[in-house]
């Protein structure tokens, strides 16, 4: 009997705590945020949407080799010789064309890795965090210098260039052993 009035006891004054709480904050104004109209100022640094400088971009391969989730796809073509793409803002020069440049936002876990490592500090992170598509071919994100006939022509080029190299290299390969021969044979 006694131990029911305990119980008892007990239920009432737990039931008094969680009430004065339910009060407490009955009357206290609501941090309700109207969404679409209304936005929370993101504090410093967080991590959000990737954007690259194109124009800085060295085409250097460190930020795609250094993603963990592979989210950054790169292809680039090597300038001629004779050929000056120019310098980066931060000074380093550009020695390759960048052909294709894209982020898939789907697949980044925004570690921020990628922007740490960049020389140029052409990519970073910016505040866009509203990032829903209807399309998942919308998520990727495209950063390039060139259109894609161009893209495809300077591709060409250079498969047609390290085709001859190699080519040359088989032929100065063959003329090599067949002097070899003949100095044998001799």
């Amino acid at each position: 009997m006694r131990t029911y009035f305990r119980n008892v006891y007990r239920g009432l004054i737990t039931i008094l705590i969680g009430m004065r709480q339910t009060w407490r904050h009955l009357f206290t104004p609501s941090v309700t945020l109207q969404y679409p109209h209304e936005k929370w100022d993101l504090p410093v640094g967080t991590r959000q949407q990737l954007f690259v400088n194109i124009d800085d971009c060295i085409g250097c391969y460190k930020c795609a080799r250094i993603c963990p989730v592979d989210c950054i796809y790169i292809d680039t073509v090597k300038a001629k010789p004779d050929e000056d793409l120019g310098k980066a803002s931060t000074g380093n020069p550009i020695r390759q064309h960048l052909v294709r440049f894209d982020i898939d936002m789907f697949k980044c876990c925004y570690c921020n890795f990628c922007t740490t490592v960049c020389p140029t500090d052409c990519i970073y992170m910016t505040d866009k965090y509203e990032t829903s598509v209807y399309d998942r071919s919308n998520g990727i994100y495209h950063f390039s210098k060139y259109a894609p006939d161009y893209a495809a022509k300077l591709i060409a080029e250079e498969k047609a260039a390290e085709e001859a190299k190699a080519a040359a290299r088989a032929a100065a390969k063959e003329k090599a052993m067949a002097a070899k021969k003949a100095k044998v044979a001799e």
